[in-house]
């Protein structure tokens, strides 16, 4: 079973960041898929596939290293590091996915720009 989930997340990320088809990605999401953000904001399955797809312009070309892939039971981690074209900023990124029946029902998202991360090692501190 987990090593089900995490080819399917695999499948669905490379297919997408590969061809930026949004289309190929909606099969492999659950109807009442939620799409977390930090902020506590999440989007349904339609909100985010149309946020995804209005991303996939002004981020043509981006290049996605995929640093680890972890699963467990239900869960896909997955911990990438992405850069737009040229001199263009870096981030990082974690991803949370939890799937059910062989679709991705929830999604977590984490990102911090490179050129922020010695700031926020020290977040707690007042300035």
């Amino acid at each position: 079973m987990t090593h089900d989930n995490k080819s399917i997340v695999q499948r669905a990320l490379t297919a997408l960041v590969a061809t930026g088809d949004v289309d190929a990605l909606a099969p492999l999401l659950s109807d009442d898929f939620r799409h977390h953000r930090p902020d506590a904001s999440s989007k349904t399955k339609s909100e985010w596939l149309a946020a995804v797809g209005a991303a996939l312009v002004p981020l043509a070309g981006m290049q996605v290293e995929i640093q680890h892939v972890l699963a467990d039971g239900d869960r896909v981690v997955m911990h990438s590091r992405r850069r737009l074209p040229g001199a263009g900023p870096e981030i990082v990124v974690v991803d949370i996915w939890r799937l059910d029946d062989g679709l991705i029902a929830e999604a977590w998202e984490i990102i911090e720009p490179v050129s922020q991360a010695a700031a926020n090692l020290t977040w707690w501190e007042t300035r």
